[in-house]
Formats: C-alpha cells, structure tokens, sequence
C-alpha cells in the first residue's frame, strides 16, 4: 500500500479510506437488514435481555444461553464508529452459534460524542469481567471467553486483547482465549484527520493510549482469527494485516480469514451464516463441530 507524502493529500486520502458508508452504494440497506435479522434472532431463540454489567442505563447484555452447561462464550460488539447500532441490531449470529453449542452474549455501550473513547473501552472490559463471572447462569464456562465483533466492535475486541489491563478489572492475563474482530482499526493515528474525529475528538495521546497496535500483551494471549471483506478499502485491509503480523511477531497464534465479495457491511453477517468462512472460522476458534 502506498500513501500519498504530502500532508494534505494524505489527510485527505484517509478520509476518503475511512469512509465506510461511502464505500457501498446504498449502505442504508445494512443497519435496516441487521435490525430485521436481529429482531429474528430474539423472536426465535431463547434470550436474556437488558442484562446489566454496570449501573449505567447503555451498560446491558443480550444473553442467548446455551442449551448445556460448559459451554463457550462469545461476546460480540457491534461496530458504527463508536457513535451508531446497538445490541438491537446485532443478535443476528446468535442462532446459529447458539445451535452449535454457543452462549452468545451481545454488548450495549455508550456512544461518542456524549462519552469518550475511554469509556467506551473501559465499558467493553467490566462487560468482559462481568461475563467471567456469571457466564456459568447462562450456561457459559468462563474459562472459555471469546471475543468478535465489526469496525468500531472489532476495535474494541483489540482492546480486550491488549496487555496490562485485566488485573486493574480482577482478571487474569489470559481471561480471552480467543478472539475474531472483523474490519477492526488497530492504529487509530490515520483517523484524526478524518471527518471521524468531529465526534470522537482523539488527540495524539487518545489515540495511542486506544490503539491496539500499541498495547500488544507480553504473554497468555489466546488465539487470533482476523478478517475484513475483500471490497474493503486499503486502508481497513492494513489495520487487520498490520496488526496480524504485530500480533505473528510476538510469537502468538494468529491467522487471516479470507472474505471474498464481502464489503465493509455484509461480511460481518457470514458470522450467522453456516458455511461461510467465517462462521466456520468462528465456531473452530471456539471448539465446536462445524455442521
């Protein structure tokens, strides 16, 4: 990938890489299709709703349990630049990894601009230690936490697999076995000069202080799944390769899943779609026969 040198240019070329919504042409189809397919999943499939991790009105869980005891947990985090969705529309994957033997627990947030990135972050960890310790009345081992989720989400997931911060949470090191973010933002620098930052208001030190890139762990770090659609611009496709070789370098176990004819948008549903890449990926990531 080659970036333009100029300041200007360069400016101006991430915001056009950073740009997701005007990367697909009618990319108001997506957030209708994820409510329509969650509202599905809630209809037909067992569901905790509204589950709080914290006192904060935002800080609720959907938990889809499992049907046995024991089983792994996947935490997912919907994307929308930190500012847009919510748990409402991102159950869609929770039948089909509920009827592989799946707990499934879909996260609520506070969105930027009224909070900060950081407690955004810090949400997404007491979520994380929350489920740690209650994941067993849901049917959940938690000795088997994982982790996905989409752009902002999967930023988020990097987060959880940053390093230095699970004893400030009563956690140990190694609480993630394993994680799949999708189309995730691991270097959060190219964003300040983006039309991103009216709301989210990163100075430099926001923006490393929130980079995953930057806060890799030294030891117990599970397994990496990473992947973003093939259609997705440079840019997304070098914050998921930049951080896997990051992660490759440590002497971690990480690897890509290719996501062919999949845009910024649609990839993420492959995670509630049996047969697809992802899917697959996911369901191996956490143990469970793939039909």
């Amino acid at each position: 990938m080659s970036r333009p040198l100029d300041p200007a240019a360069l400016a101006a070329y991430f915001d056009i890489q950073y740009n997701a919504r005007a990367s697909v042409a009618d990319y108001a189809q997506y957030p209708r299709l994820y409510r329509a397919l969650s509202d599905a999943a809630h209809a037909c499939t067992p569901c905790h709703r509204d589950v709080a991790y914290g006192s904060a009105a935002n800080e609720r869980l959907d938990i889809f349990p499992a049907a046995r005891a024991g089983a792994p947990v996947l935490l997912f985090i919907h994307g929308g630049y930190w500012r847009a969705l919510s748990k409402a529309d991102s159950a869609f994957m929770a039948p089909a990894l509920t009827a592989a033997g799946a707990c499934v627990a879909v996260l609520d947030y506070d969105l930027a601009p009224a909070v900060t990135l950081d407690r955004i972050v810090d949400q997404a960890r007491r979520a994380l230690a929350w489920l740690y310790r209650h994941a067993g009345e849901f049917g959940g081992d938690p000795r088997q936490l994982y982790a996905s989720g989409s752009s902002a989400g999967g930023h988020l997931v990097g987060m959880l697999l940053a390093g230095g911060w699970q004893a400030g949470y009563g956690l140990a090191d190694n609480v993630l076995r394993g994680a799949l973010p999708i189309s995730g933002l691991f270097d959060l620098e190219p964003l300040r000069s983006t039309h991103i930052n009216q709301w989210m208001q990163l100075s430099a030190d926001d923006a490393r202080r929130n980079s995953p890139m930057f806060h890799l762990p030294d030891q117990g770090a599970g397994q990496l799944l990473i992947s973003h659609g093939v259609l997705e611009s440079a840019e997304f496709a070098w914050q998921s390769a930049t951080f896997l070789d990051a992660w490759r370098a440590r002497g971690f176990i990480g690897r890509r899943v290719d996501a062919p004819g999949k845009n910024h948008f649609d990839v993420v549903l492959e995670l509630g779609q049996p047969g697809t890449p992802l899917y697959q990926a996911v369901c191996g990531l956490m143990g469970l026969e793939v039909r």
